[in-house]
């Protein structure tokens, strides 16, 4: 089962879209990459070669 991770004050922004996004704030405090090609992935995935 995944840990849940309270959101904080910085972990996202609305973007023009409407949609939230999470910082690299979140991201590290998540611990892993889920490999969804998050826009401030911290770890480096890249989508288009599947690799971190």
């Amino acid at each position: 089962m995944k840990k849940i991770i309270p959101i904080e004050e910085g972990d996202y922004y609305w973007s023009d879209e409407g949609y939230r996004v999470f910082t690299p704030q979140y991201h590290l405090k998540r611990g892993y990459c889920c490999e969804s090609g998050c826009r401030h992935c911290p770890y480096g995935y890249n989508v288009k070669t599947n690799k971190q």
